[in-house]
């Protein structure tokens, strides 16, 4: 880690504070009042609880700025520790418990690839890719003549989740979700 001041602290930057913790900066208001001496305030969000907090520094103080790695993962199973995914690079096995995965899991199935975040070889964060293919498992018939205009029917895909398809759809056919939204977006061609 390398130490910088507070007034080179930009919108986006991860600093560790004297707490040890991380913080994402939000963002950062510098006062310079007259012939007083400047305030900068920082709005930063602790990555580990998700609390916001406005802090008020003096800019010359010095601070850790924390470097943060990305890194292309692969899913490979769940298991009694937890779910287990792997670096596409060296292959290193990393298992993440409950906690760290939580909602995300609907969207993921053995073998999808996720971007982990680390910081001091520790994982910070789980991020999906945008759109993933999964298989209708469980849905009920299609309606002879029924068009996609505002009738949907509930399905279940093969992970468990549970979304809104149009009614042509039929059990067994593999569609396009959003992991932003849980939406269905299209069938697969």
């Amino acid at each position: 880690m390398a130490s910088i001041r507070f007034s080179e602290v930009r919108k986006g930057m991860v600093i560790v504070r004297e707490d040890g913790q991380l913080y994402f900066t939000v963002d950062r208001e510098l006062k310079t009042p007259g012939n007083l001496p400047s305030k900068l305030t920082l709005k930063l969000k602790n990555l580990k609880t998700g609390y916001v907090n406005e802090v008020r520094v003096h800019p010359e103080d010095k601070v850790e700025q924390a470097y943060l790695d990305t890194r292309d993962m692969q899913y490979l199973y769940k298991d009694a520790d937890g779910y287990v995914f792997m670096d596409n690079e060296s292959y290193d096995q990393i298992t993440l418990g409950e906690d760290m995965v939580g909602e995300m899991m609907p969207y993921l199935k053995e073998g999808n690839a996720c971007k982990m975040t680390f910081h001091d070889a520790k994982p910070l964060s789980l991020e999906l890719p945008d759109k993933v293919e999964l298989q209708i498992t469980e849905c009920d018939p299609s309606i002879k003549g029924a068009t996609a205009k505002d009738q949907y029917k509930p399905a279940t895909l093969e992970t468990g989740l549970k979304i809104t398809v149009p009614p042509f759809l039929e059990k067994g056919e593999r569609i396009i979700v959003d992991t932003r939204t849980g939406e269905y977006l299209s069938r697969v061609k």
